[in-house]
């Protein structure tokens, strides 16, 4: 595992101080009030939106009466992390910077794609392409796109676990767009063969209807039980996550009735080397 992820610090730290303040019985009214502070900022800094200061952590340690010195400065280094910045904060125009900050230190990534191949898998052709098709206007944000995916898939080199589910129809659409075809097609059969750490399947048409008609999502797990798991839903102007265990529960029974109606990863290999043909 890289470095520790500032989006993933600052989530941790927000719900230590949310913790500690529900400790202590105060409610966010009174903690406003008895710091002084704007209307709004202790909510913000335990939703993870603010960044935090430590001048301003110091004071709510003192409120909470943490007066164990370990514990103060374990709650200052996880605010050092939390204002750092990852290598996706120059991406943010047009990437979507948080859902790379938990992806970066995720232990697992388990994802169905409906329409495309998942950006952890693609090469830089393709990554070019759906950009461009996605309405990216200037080619210098098209290469900003291919650059930070390439960044991103540095993660295949470290301990990251994916699971990745693409409907048939994604690879069948690549197959019409022989320019980039080849190339990702061996990609996918390169990484589906190569990485223990990767599983391919492949949705069939044959599956018909199932439990994830039209609708694409990201489970991410952490290897640290302080980081609790997260579903992703990624939309065209930005991404929501969702951390209920109700909804949690609700995606990962949908991914294993998905994984369930999907090819095996020997008979999804197979499927690509069948489509790698037709190219």
């Amino acid at each position: 595992m890289g470095k520790p992820s500032p989006t993933v610090r600052r989530r941790r730290l927000a719900r230590e101080l949310r913790r500690l303040r529900e400790g202590t019985g105060l409610t966010t009214a009174q903690v406003t009030r008895e710091l002084g502070w704007a209307a709004g900022r202790i909510n913000h800094l335990e939703s993870g939106r603010h960044r935090t200061d430590p001048s301003a952590l110091r004071d709510l340690m003192r409120l909470y009466k943490v007066d164990n010195e370990e514990r103060v400065e374990a709650v200052l280094a996880l605010g050092r992390q939390a204002r750092q910045r990852g290598w996706w904060h120059n991406y943010n125009d047009v990437l979507d910077g948080d859902y790379l900050g938990f992806e970066a230190e995720a232990a697992t990534v388990s994802l169905y794609q409906p329409a495309v191949i998942p950006g952890l898998l693609q090469n830089a052709e393709y990554a070019a392409a759906s950009a461009r098709a996605s309405g990216a206007i200037t080619e210098a944000d098209i290469e900003r796109v291919v650059k930070a995916r390439m960044e991103r898939q540095q993660l295949l080199q470290g301990n990251l676990n994916i699971q990745a589910i693409m409907d048939e129809a994604a690879l069948w659409r690549l197959v019409h767009t022989p320019d980039i075809a080849k190339g990702q097609i061996i990609r996918l059969i390169e990484l589906g063969e190569g990485l223990n750490r990767i599983t391919l399947q492949m949705l069939p048409f044959s599956a018909s209807l199932h439990a994830s008609m039209g609708s694409g999502f990201v489970i991410l797990d952490y290897a640290d039980p302080l980081d609790p798991s997260l579903v992703y839903l990624e939309g065209r102007t930005g991404g929501t996550f969702l951390e209920k265990n109700e909804e949690l529960e609700d995606y990962r029974k949908v991914f294993a009735s998905l994984m369930r109606s999907a090819l095996s990863e020997a008979e999804t290999i197979k499927a690509l080397k069948t489509m790698l043909k037709e190219v």
